[in-house]
């Protein structure tokens, strides 16, 4: 093994559950129904797959690109008032990482402006050798675009690497790549698919230096 790849958003960052937060505020405002759904349904995919979900849940009510941007709109209020957490671990991890020589990189679905942004703000940026953002592939989680992209931007095949990530799209993604993914779950619980399509289920960051 000579590298890990991490997810951004639940992983490294406590982003999802203000995410959701801040989807049902909107959908509150716009009368919109099964919104924790949609939500789930676009947990690790980047904006122009997310508003082909939203089309089917904002039909009579509000053109997706109004919603989402509505929803990014409270996240950033959130952002700025409140700052965002670092998920249990990340830094005791990334610094475990290191010492072991591992080249560390970050394959996010979320756009470059906002995952350099918030990395930075959390004091880890720097951590990390490359950075693949949603807004660099055509289609984002679960299609393996943005694995593949972050192999070529470390030169290594998927047998050097492993994913880490927390949602069922994310691992699909990196499985599609032929990468070996550990699984950290936050919003969404492992079922029977990921049971079988995740290479290990850990509880928390704190057990990925042991596993590398």
């Amino acid at each position: 093994m000579k590298a890990v790849i991490f997810d951004m958003d639940g992983i490294l960052l406590d982003t999802e559950s203000v995410c959701k937060v801040c989807w049902k505020r909107a959908a509150d405002e716009y009368g919109i129904e099964g919104i924790n759904e949609a939500y789930f349904r676009c947990v690790g995919q980047n904006t122009n797959d997310t508003l082909s979900v939203l089309e089917e849940y904002c039909s009579g009510k509000v053109a997706p690109e109004r919603f989402y941007k509505r929803t990014s709109e409270l996240f950033h209020v959130v952002e700025a008032e409140e700052g965002l957490k670092l998920m249990p671990f990340v830094l005791e991890c990334l610094e475990s990482l290191k010492k072991k020589r591992l080249r560390l990189a970050v394959a996010s679905s979320t756009r470059w402006e906002s995952v350099q942004r918030q990395l930075k703000n959390a004091g880890i940026f720097d951590y990390f050798e490359t950075i693949t953002t949603g807004d660099k592939v055509l289609h984002s989680k679960p299609a393996p675009d943005i694995y593949l992209k972050s192999l070529d931007s470390l030169s290594l095949s998927a047998a050097d690497c492993i994913a880490v990530e927390d949602s069922p799209n994310g691992v699909r993604a990196a499985v599609a790549a032929g990468i070996r993914c550990v699984m950290v779950p936050d919003q969404i619980q492992p079922d029977s698919e990921m049971q079988k399509s995740a290479w290990k289920i850990i509880k928390s960051l704190n057990e990925l230096p042991i596993i590398c």
